[in-house]
């Protein structure tokens, strides 16, 4: 359907697809979505971030909030948290400035660093977005963590960019098969917003015959 942005996904996806593909595919291909303790807090966090894209002047630096972003090449969109534009002569023009400016996107984060690479794959996401609508090159971003209250210093490298292009294009086959994948559970289940939608006790060969019983006797 050429450049239409109705076969694009969502940016955000990514790291849903990081932490489980099945609630991945839960959320973005079946359209369920439970909240929990943890989506309430990060929607809160990201409520002042995501002002509609307000932009802010602070000396020799621009920031510019709930910006939108999209990639062709990867077919996603979506919106960063933050993206501070800093005058640099090695930068590139943007609508709205006078002068050069060297583009970096800021993430917010509910929690602390996490263990796995969720968090900067979908950096690395939207600054590939950022270096396709800009035509600019960025090799570093931020991640805001609210419970350590600070930022942390994000190489954009071409392994992180490897990774993304990998991903995105998994999940482009899942949704163009409109497939929800079975998955092995573990403890991270408990944490699911979508355990009782996914039911993960099912999937470890439970009938549901069985399942239905046991909850009635709960």
């Amino acid at each position: 359907m050429g450049n239409s942005e109705e076969n694009y996904l969502m940016l955000s996806g990514i790291q849903h697809f990081q932490f489980c593909k099945r609630q991945w595919a839960l959320i973005h291909i079946e359209q369920q979505w439970e909240e929990n303790v943890k989506t309430i807090e990060g929607q809160h966090l990201h409520q002042k971030a995501n002002e509609p894209f307000i932009r802010e002047k602070r000396g020799n630096k621009l920031i510019v909030r709930a910006m939108p972003v999209k990639s062709e090449e990867l077919k996603i969109n979506g919106v960063c948290d933050v993206v501070e534009f800093v005058e640099d002569t090695d930068g590139v023009e943007i609508n709205g400035g006078q002068g050069k400016y060297k583009a970096y996107p800021v993430e917010y984060k509910r929690g602390k660093p996490k263990q796995d690479a969720a968090d900067v794959l979908q950096l690395t996401a939207q600054a590939m977005c950022l270096e396709e609508m800009l035509l600019c090159e960025i090799h570093q971003a931020y991640l805001y963590y609210n419970e350590i209250r600070r930022r942390v210093d994000v190489p954009i490298t071409s392994e992180s960019r490897n990774n993304v292009k990998a991903i995105t294009a998994e999940m482009h086959q899942y949704y163009k098969r409109r497939h929800t994948p079975q998955v092995k559970t573990g403890t991270f289940c408990n944490s699911c917003s979508l355990q009782d939608v996914c039911m993960p006790k099912l999937m470890n060969r439970r009938s549901v015959k069985r399942y239905i019983e046991g909850k009635i006797k709960e």
